[in-house]
């Protein structure tokens, strides 16, 4: 039997729309991209097998929000014979993401909370002529990038669709310096004579501050490893033998998502 035989009957099996629901499975098990409550942007979701995906790992209490410029079929967990009940609310938006009101529709459906993930299938209509269809793979990844930067909260996670090619390590190059790392990743449910991959970025970075960035600021409070605890436009810093009410001259030598570690210089 055939990988694609084998997929393509476990989808009509488990009641996935698409075979792809188990690329995004074998992402998530590979990436820990999803965790219950979370809300979720699947950029072209179409006919829905990513939105199952999604809507049961995050479960009853999240939110899957899915665009694309085909109509995209409701979600019924017993009429798709897929589901327990506990899966997420899903809504859908018929859009182009290149234009602004496809856009500004999703920024409104997602709301103030902003999204957890943002993962994205989206292929160009294939030509035959491979650097021209890698080149348009690229462009659609760089658009669901752009999407994730403004939707996406601290610590959220990427995935994207890409075809290997040229371009395909600038792409990595510019998504790293958002996020924590970036991954490439060939989930197994990937034909074996596609050259698609999936760059899974882990970890948005939000901070205003960047390792090596030496500032001057006064320590708040003193956390419970006593480090002391200073604000940087929201954004906390630790520092190592500080005390409340100091003001001091630092280095910034870590920065995570929600968070960073400097070193005082006095």
């Amino acid at each position: 039997m055939t990988g694609k035989d084998e997929y393509y009957n476990r989808s009509k099996q488990e009641g996935y729309r698409s075979r792809s629901a188990y690329k995004l499975q074998q992402l998530d098990e590979t990436a820990s991209l999803f965790d219950r409550n979370d809300t979720v942007v699947d950029l072209g979701a179409a006919p829905g097998g990513w939105l199952q995906v999604a809507a049961e790992h995050v479960g009853a209490g999240g939110t899957v929000v899915g665009v694309d410029l085909q109509r995209i079929r409701d979600l019924d967990p017993e009429a798709d014979d897929w589901g327990d009940g506990d899966v997420a609310n899903v809504e859908t938006i018929r859009g182009d993401m290149t234009e602004a009101k496809t856009q500004d529709r999703l920024r409104e459906t997602i709301g103030e909370r902003g999204a957890d993930v943002v993962v994205s299938d989206m292929a160009p209509n294939m030509t035959g002529e491979y650097s021209l269809d890698h080149a348009r793979s690229v462009h659609l990844a760089r658009q669901a990038f752009e999407v994730a930067l403004d939707l996406l909260t601290p610590g959220g996670d990427l995935v994207v669709k890409v075809f290997q090619g040229r371009d395909l390590e600038a792409l990595q190059e510019d998504i790293e310096a958002e996020f924590e790392y970036v991954r490439v990743v060939s989930p197994p449910a990937s034909r074996d004579s596609s050259s698609e991959v999936y760059l899974v970025a882990k970890g948005r970075m939000t901070a205003p501050v960047e390792t090596g960035d030496r500032l001057e600021v006064e320590i708040e409070d003193v956390g419970d490893e006593g480090d002391g605890i200073a604000t940087v436009d929201g954004y906390t810093l630790f520092v190592p033998g500080a005390e409340t009410g100091e003001t001091v001259e630092v280095v910034v030598d870590d920065v995570k998502p929600r968070f960073g570690f400097a070193e005082r210089v006095d």
